[in-house]
Parts: structure tokens; sequence; C-alpha cells
């Protein structure tokens, strides 16, 4: 898993910080349009947007954050940069969306520009500077100082440049963005994105989504740190990264309990480090204890680097039980999982997530409804997501975002059809795209299990695609194709039925799990993103009504794990745009079913493996 990093070439962690200046600015900014909001909205500060650090799962000290206002321009495609701007846009919120202050659409015939300066640290002298970007959907080039540094295509996947060489030696520095995307019009990943947005089709998102970040790092310095547990040898595997090594640079693992050194160990750049882990603390839902990691660069007898991580003992993986069924396992036990379909949506970041704290309030809610297992359905989240789901505790299904075309779905057999053929440079997209997905989260306990298909959507060459995904993470699960086409490949059978369970496929060799149903709705008036188009599978009037729906199809899934199912997945977390089927309203505002019989029944389907 270690890979020798070559400097010059384009990095996949990290970001950048700005704080963007003048009191006329900050009077001009405000939320655009006129939708739902959720409560975070109102918190909002120009000059001090998402603070926290993005990448916590392999931090430093010192960096500095650029989100905030910037100068934007919407142009046709093809055109120079422009001379003049159309305003000042909140990044790293999406156009369309209305904390970005301008809710505009784009669309594929034109180009999104982003303009702003930023200073560098004194403090940062003599040290590599990087730029850092989270997500930006979907095509980015970037210039620094009117030096074209780089390019990149994908939104969902975290990149940077090194910029050093193009700075100015002092004073103000010039960074411009330019971004094109085609939202439904092109073939890459996009979800549920699309230009005419209606039913379970949503609003595109373009331009930068995720923080941008500034980063001081030495010539030598870590680029990744990956650690794979193995509870059964009691070991850790980790691996670091490591960019302009030279012969004799080592690298320094130390695992430690609180204050309590548990194990340590070095090898050169280009090796493994395997710990011993005894008597270790088993990583779970119900309690999920976190291994502090630090890691060292040492070159010459010197530290040249070091970061801050964190780990966890876990397993997840399948095995027949006595009556014949094949079931999902966490550390070596029978266990339920049992959760939302989350697609991450917001009325006024639609990508983005207002604040830090909204991103933990869905994960948190979820945990209080007393599920312990999240879909993150065709999206991709930031970074400090993982890590909340990591310490709250809460296994993940992190789904492959949807793209290009379809073939004929079959959901109800095993495929039997010609599956689609995408082009090569399509191909070349989802497999670059999805790689880079997996190794972002390769190190966060919680991502259990990898779905890269769902509903036929883009779905091409299943089994050499799920067999590719099983190889380059073989300590995780593969669900191959959620809710078909179905293949006999993969870790599991995932069905879909709306809107109760249903289980008219059975697989004796894996795992069978419900991957969809639900759906109830509820429209609440004041919380709806549109007043005339709202839909749910079943809908009702009140809470009460919604909830016995909601226990009875429960009751239904508790039945049916007894006999087969060993997993689940209500649609889902809140309301979507003109989907009104969420647990909570699309602002937040509303628990829309009631709590506490929610939890009751949830955690009855979970226990049913524990039940003899």
């Amino acid at each position: 898993m270690l890979r020798l990093i070559n400097c010059k070439s384009l990095f996949r962690w990290n970001f950048s910080y700005y704080w963007l200046s003048a009191l006329t600015s900050v009077a001009q900014w405000k939320p655009a349009g006129n939708k739902i909001k959720t409560q975070w909205a109102e918190k909002i500060d120009v000059n001090n947007v998402l603070p926290e650090y993005p990448r916590p799962i392999m931090e430093r000290a010192d960096w500095q954050n650029l989100n905030g206002l910037w100068n934007y321009a919407i142009t046709e495609a093809g055109q120079m940069q422009p001379a003049n701007f159309d305003g000042e846009i909140l990044v790293p919120f999406a156009v369309e969306s209305s904390l970005s202050g301008v809710q505009k659409t784009v669309g594929e015939t034109k180009e999104l520009w982003y303009q702003r300066t930023f200073t560098v640290p004194s403090a940062w002298k003599g040290k590599k500077v990087l730029l850092h970007f989270g997500a930006v959907d979907w095509k980015a080039d970037v210039w620094v100082n009117d030096i074209k540094v780089g390019s990149h295509k994908g939104g969902y996947d975290a990149f940077s440049f090194d910029v050093t060489p193009f700075l100015n030696k002092s004073g103000e520095q010039n960074l411009v963005v330019k971004v094109w995307d085609p939202s439904d019009r092109g073939y890459q990943p996009r979800g549920k994105q699309v230009s005419r947005p209606e039913g379970i089709w949503y609003t595109p998102v373009t331009g930068i989504w995720q923080t941008v970040w500034l980063e001081p790092v030495n010539e030598k310095h870590i680029t990744d740190v990956v650690a794979i547990p193995n509870i059964d040898n009691a070991s850790l595997k980790v691996d670091a990264s490591v960019c302009g090594a030279t012969f004799g640079d080592i690298y320094e693992v130390v695992l430690k309990d609180g204050n309590s050194v548990v194990s340590s160990g070095k090898a050169v750049a280009g090796q493994s480090v395997e710990l011993a882990v005894s008597n270790a603390k088993l990583w779970s839902p119900e309690s999920p204890f976190l291994y502090d990691l630090e890691v060292k660069l040492i070159s010459n007898g010197k530290t040249v680097d070091a970061v801050d991580s964190y780990t966890a003992m876990r397993k997840i993986s399948s095995k027949r039980d006595e009556n014949g069924i094949v079931r999902l396992q966490l550390n070596n036990k029978d266990y339920f999982q049992f959760g939302p379909l989350d697609q991450g949506w917001w009325p006024d970041g639609l990508y983005t997530a207002p604040s830090d704290e909204a991103l933990k309030y869905d994960i948190q809610k979820t945990k209080d409804f007393g599920f312990n297992m999240i879909r993150k359905h065709v999206k991709v989240e930031p970074a400090r997501w993982y890590t909340h789901c990591d310490e709250m505790g809460i296994l993940v299904w992190q789904d492959m975002p949807n793209g290009d075309r379809s073939p004929r779905w079959q959901n109800r057999q095993y495929f039997d059809g010609t599956e689609m053929k995408r082009s090569p440079e399509s191909e070349a997209n989802y497999r670059n795209e999805w790689q880079e997905i997996m190794n972002e989260h390769l190190s966060n306990p919680s991502v259990v299990c990898w779905v890269p298909f769902n509903e036929a959507w883009g779905q091409f060459k299943t089994e050499e695609i799920v067999e590719w995904t099983k190889a380059h993470d073989p300590s995780r699960l593969v669900n191959p194709a959620s809710g078909g086409n179905h293949y006999r490949v993969g870790d599991m059978l995932d069905l879909h039925n709306y809107p109760g369970p249903e289980m008219y496929l059975y697989d004796g060799s894996r795992a069978t799990v419900l991957g969809e149903y639900g759906g109830i709705g509820l429209a609440l008036e004041g919380h709806l993103w549109a007043t005339d188009r709202n839909w749910g599978y079943v809908r009702f009037k009140n809470s009460k009504d919604v909830t016995d729906k909601y226990v009875e199809y429960a009751e239904e899934l508790y039945k049916m794990a007894k006999s087969g199912f060993s997993a689940a997945v209500y649609t889902q977390t809140t309301d979507v745009e003109g989907e009104i089927n969420g647990l909570m309203t699309y602002d937040r505002k509303i628990i829309k079913l009631e709590e506490d019989r929610l939890r009751e029944i949830n955690q009855k389907v979970i226990n049913t493996l524990n039940e003899k």
C-alpha cells in the first residue's frame, strides 16, 4: 500500500485557508433565494466559514484556510479569464446554492471562474507550500500568479498541488480557479444531480464545494498514512507514503491509548510497519474506541515531518451461521446492520453542510434513532464527516456516485442481458475516481463496505470491477450492485423494494441484504423545498400514522432478518428537495416520527441475531 510520491505530481489530500476582507463585502453577502434553510445557515460568518481542520485522519499543526468570499464570474465555455468579475461567492458553497450568495445555474455550455488573493505567512519561509482542494465538481484548472499549476477531473476526491515555485517572494499571491461541469450531460460521476431537477433528481452542484486550504511542509514529508487492523493476529499494519525520501530515511509509528504507548515500530520508506496490539480494545458502534497514531519521518537522525492520526481495531467479514445463512459479522460476531439511506443534501448548502455542527447533527440523530449504520448514497462527504462517524460509532456503506448511462435494469432476477459498454474515457475516469475515493478512506474504521454500483446506473464490467475493488481493499466487504443488476460476485446480494420489505431473491453463498425500502412520506407545511410537487412512496398526514407504518414495516423486517436478511437500509435520513420521505424535514427542524418508538423498533431489529 506504500507509495513513494513524485513531489511534482498531484497530491490527493490537501487544501487552502483564507480570510476575505472588507466590511463592505461582508455587508453585501447574504443567502440567495427564498428556499427553506437550516438553523445553522443563520450563523454563517463569512470570515470564519467551516474553520475546522479539514483532514483529521492525518493532521499537522500548521495550515491556512482559504474559505470565505472570493470573486466569481460565469462565462461561455472556452473563453479566456474574464477581466471583470460578476460579484462575490462564498466558498466552499456551490454556485447553485443559497449559501454561496449567488444561486445561479452554470450548465455544460458555460464555465465558472473563481479568484482571490492570499499571503503566505513569513514563518513558512523555506517550506514547501501545498494548495489543497477538498472537492471541486467537476473539472478544475488552477492558476497561481498567472501560472497554470495543474488540472483535476473528479467531483468527489481531494487533490492538491505544490505551488512553491510559483509564489511571489512576498506580498499577495493571486489564485484563479476555472471549473466546468456538464452535470447529467456528461459521463462523469454526478450522483443525483440533473439539469432539470424533479422527483428523486436534485439541483446541480458546480464548482468548489469543500474546504480550500494551504499547508507548509518540508522538502521530505509524509503524504499519506494507511492503517489496516487485523484482530485475528492482534496486529496493525501501517504504511506511510513519503515525498522526497532518499536512501536511509525511515519513519516511526507510535500507537497510543491515551498517554500510554501500546506499540511502536520503524521502517525504511517504502516498507510497512507491523505493530503488535495485544488485548486490543475493539471498535464497534456500541464502543467506538480509537487509538492515537503518531507518525514521524526521520532523515539523518532528525525528525523532518510528523503527523497525528488515529486508528481502530475492528474486523468486518461474513460467515455462515448454524442455520446455514451467510451473516455479516463485526469483530467475528454476527451483527445485523441497519441504518438509513443518507444522501447528504442541504437546502441551503446543497452538497455542503453549513457548519461542522450541522455535519455531525445527522450522524448523531441517526444514532439517537437507534441505527448502527449509514448508507452514504451516491455521494462522498468531506473527510471530517468520516472522522465523526469513527468517533461517534456508526458503520458506513460508501457508494460510488452514479455516472454515465444505464443498461437494462433487472432487479428481481440475476442479470441475463447485455452490459453497458462505457467509452474508454468514461471507464478510465470511473476507475480513477473510485480508486481515489477508496484510498482516501482506507484508514476510516467506520467505512466497512464499498458499493461500486447502484440500480444499474452506469453499471459496466460488473464482475471485473467488483473483483478489482475487492483486490484494492481486501479488508472490507464489497456490495457489488445495490438493487441490481445482480451477478454472483462480491460479498452480498442487495435487494431494493418499496415501500415495504420483501425478500424476492436469496443467495445461499453470500449475505442477502435489503439495500433500500421504506420511503414513507409526510409533507409538513413551512418545511418544504417545493410546495407543489412533493412525493413519497406512500404518504400520510401526521407523525403517528407515519410511525405506525414505519413500525409495521420494521416488524416485517424483523421476521425476515431471522429467516435471511443480514442488513437493511431505510429510505431516508431527511427529506431532499421534492422528496418528503425523510425521518427529518429537509431543514432538520422537525423529527417527523415519534422518536422513542423509532428507536425501540430499530433496536429490536438490530438485536434479532442476538436472540436464541
